[in-house]
């Protein structure tokens, strides 16, 4: 599909819309100018957009378990010690101790949080035809999954476009640079913001995602 037809279709879209693909994102990005003027030279200061895509299931969201409350830096080097150690299954996550996990860099509520996904069954295929409302509402009733766990799963995992997650320090700060703020907007403020930009509110995260890094020379997101 060419990308302005694309683009069209993206603006008539009621429900959750997916990026799959690069020509997605390209076009939600073009629709995201529509959308607020003040991303057209965010965007073109940071340049083609990365997709992030990556497989659904336990592991993604296992893995945005381990990026919760810790610097991109960190999240990557426990990422590295568990896929050396072979930890990122729930048979593998069941059968290891709790030196085991905590020695690849666990803290003890992420130890709890990674058992207690191994034995919650979720059915990861059911989720894919999910709405990100109720994708949200599925994944928050499981322990240690709050709502910026849910929100990284349904924009990297499942590929919704208008999903943000505000309560990431890295996007409020971005917003300060990129829209001159006076201050870092909360969580709620930044909602608010962000409504404006549906329904490609994803595309504005990974907009915000590069500005950071260019800004700060410093990953915003694993």
């Amino acid at each position: 599909m060419r990308i302005g037809r694309k683009l069209k279709a993206m603006g008539e879209i009621a429900g959750p819309a997916r990026i799959e693909t690069d020509d997605d994102l390209a076009a939600a990005a073009a629709l995201l100018i529509t959308r607020d003027h003040r991303f057209s030279p965010i965007l073109a200061a940071v340049g083609p957009l990365p997709l992030r895509r990556r497989a659904d299931g336990f592991e993604a969201l296992l893995h945005a378990i381990v990026g919760q409350q810790v610097s991109t830096a960190a999240a990557a080097a426990i990422w590295a010690r568990m896929g050396a150690a072979g930890l990122t299954t729930p048979a593998a996550v069941l059968a290891a101790s709790d030196d085991d996990l905590r020695g690849v860099g666990l803290s003890r509520p992420k130890l709890r949080y990674a058992r207690a996904l191994a034995t919650a069954d979720l059915d990861y295929a059911g989720l894919r035809a999910c709405p990100t409302d109720l994708v949200i509402a599925r994944l928050t009733a499981l322990p240690g999954i709050g709502r910026w766990t849910a929100e990284i799963y349904a924009c990297f995992a499942l590929g919704h476009a208008d999903v943000l997650p505000a309560g990431d320090l890295a996007l409020q700060l971005a917003a300060v640079r990129a829209f001159d703020l006076p201050e870092r907007p909360s969580e709620a403020v930044l909602r608010q913001m962000a409504v404006r930009w549906a329904p490609v509110r994803a595309v504005a995260a990974r907009a915000l995602w590069a500005y950071y890094r260019i800004a700060t020379k410093r990953e915003g997101i694993a």
